[in-house]
């Protein structure tokens, strides 16, 4: 069987007093990708922000542990050095920072991080016109700001670009597919899949099918309440959308 690569017991967590997971547990293998869906306000945006190390929300009760790692105790810079990749629902911009800096700045970062050399300038270029290719962003978005004047689809495949420089070991993927037409979303879901491998997880949190008809999941969960009420296979997203949320 797969090593297990997070492995999260009793998490109760919040935000301002107001608690909103209330006892997630969840096991995540090597390889395995896990779909979370749920209803509006069920919890899936904030377990993201916590494995992810937002500040902002408070872990009352629980464990997560990363590689046999207690996640907990990691600043986000180290989760994300750890092989920890969050794409936002909602990616910000960043004003005056092109994207060839703010892509060299993070991988070097990492790269410090596990005491391995900066990258060399034309070994940089070169990867990163090979991932601006991978998911069919055109050369001269290396010279853009970060996310500025971008439209929906081309931010969200700007974050798929992202995780393909960063190389993780865990993807979350928290409502990529918010906002994407048709094209945007198989470009984005193409990205996804190809940077899966063996070794590779991946959780993809979304409210619809229509991404889990490109990205296919290993296991279901459906969030409701702050608690997962259903585990099942790929075969739960049909009845989700057959039946809604309200019958599980």
């Amino acid at each position: 069987m797969n090593e297990i690569l997070l492995e999260i017991k009793g998490l109760k967590a919040g935000i301002e007093g107001k608690e909103i997971l209330k006892g997630v547990d969840l096991t995540i293998r090597r390889g395995e990708i896990h779909a979370i869906m749920g209803p509006n306000g069920a919890g899936k945006s904030t377990l993201s922000a916590v494995l992810a190390g937002r500040e902002q929300f408070a872990v009352s009760e629980g464990s997560v542990r990363f590689l046999g790692q207690d996640l907990l105790k990691m600043s986000p810079e180290q989760r994300s050095w750890a092989g920890i990749f969050l794409s936002f629902q909602y990616p910000i911009e960043i004003p005056g920072v092109s994207i060839t800096n703010f892509m060299k700045t993070a991988v070097n970062s990492k790269r410090k991080a596990l005491g391995l050399e900066e990258m060399k300038a034309a070994e940089f270029l070169k990867l990163m016109k090979e991932k601006m290719a991978f998911v069919q962003m055109k050369p001269e978005f290396s010279k853009r700001e970060v996310n500025v004047g971008f439209s929906g689809g081309e931010k969200k495949r700007n974050e798929i670009f992202q995780m393909a420089m960063l190389d993780p070991v865990l993807s979350i993927l928290d409502e990529t597919d918010s906002g994407l037409d048709v094209d945007a979303l198989r470009i984005v879901a193409s990205g996804v899949n190809a940077l899966h491998t063996p070794e590779k997880s991946a959780i993809v949190i979304t409210h619809y099918q229509r991404l889990l008809d490109y990205i296919v999941p290993d296991v279901v969960h459906v969030l409701k309440d702050g608690r997962i009420v259903r585990t099942a296979g790929k075969e739960l997203v049909a009845e989700i959308e057959e039946k809604g949320y309200d019958s599980l």
